[in-house]
């Protein structure tokens, strides 16, 4: 016994390295040069002390040509704005672009959006400035971080020569630390059960939030904001500051 709790101290990951995101921005918007990324870093970061029940969230989401921020592109984005207690549907934004990547047949597969959707679509470059208006001043909260940070900030790279770099809540993470670190993932592997699974639909589940099609950006955007909704009230206290769940 003494021998399974110290395997499961030591599978258990170090916390992330603290950021001084709001250092960071200004640092960041002395030295871009595109005006809207400045705009994007001058609207400044959240205050890492600022309580969960006071910070500004929203909620991101992006389909995709691919699974590869280098390779693929952007076909489509949704946000919506919330704070712990309500989603302002009203304010929630859905775009299709036009990626500079040919649309894979298997991606369509997935999301559905096909060659006569983009045809007349936008280029990416020709929302950036209503999609980083909409982030400003906001923390970012996405399920699986490697996809919207990483993309945002290839995508940019190849329009405007600059990346993009901020916060984001993973709602992923926050059922990762719960379900998949330490002694749960060791004794769901000692008895010979899969990992609980931490994909969004199915965390959506264990909260019993109801349940909407998978793969249209601004629904997921929507499922991930009221995942967010969820995990907060059951895990942390309101004045938990934001410093204790972002990346």
């Amino acid at each position: 016994m003494v021998s399974f709790l110290s395997k499961s101290k030591q599978a258990k990951p170090k916390p992330p390295e603290a950021i001084d995101w709001a250092a960071r921005f200004r640092e960041l918007s002395l030295t871009c040069n595109d005006e809207r990324l400045r705009f994007f870093y001058e609207s400044g970061a959240v205050n890492p002390d600022t309580p969960l029940s006071e910070v500004p969230f929203v909620a991101l989401d992006f389909e995709t040509t691919g699974l590869n921020p280098r390779k693929d592109d952007i076909v489509s984005v949704g946000l919506v704005p919330f704070d712990i207690h309500r989603v302002r549907c009203r304010d929630a934004r859905h775009w299709i672009v036009n990626p500079r990547q040919a649309l894979a047949e298997e991606s369509v597969v997935i999301h559905g959006i096909t060659h006569s959707d983009i045809s007349d679509a936008p280029d990416l470059k020709r929302i950036m400035e209503q999609l980083l208006e909409a982030l400003a001043g906001c923390i970012v909260v996405v399920h699986y971080r490697y996809i919207e940070r990483s993309f945002l900030n290839e995508a940019l790279k190849a329009r405007i020569n600059e990346g993009i770099l901020f916060p984001v809540v993973d709602t992923m993470e926050l059922e990762a630390r719960r379900h998949r670190t330490g002694g749960s993932i060791f004794w769901s592997r000692l008895m010979g059960r899969r990992p609980t699974s931490i994909r969004l639909a199915d965390s959506r589940l264990r909260y019993n939030l109801p349940h909407y099609s998978q793969h249209h950006a601004l629904t997921d955007a929507v499922a991930t904001a009221e995942l967010l909704q969820a995990q907060i009230a059951n895990q942390y206290a309101p004045d938990t500051p934001i410093s204790e769940i972002w990346l």
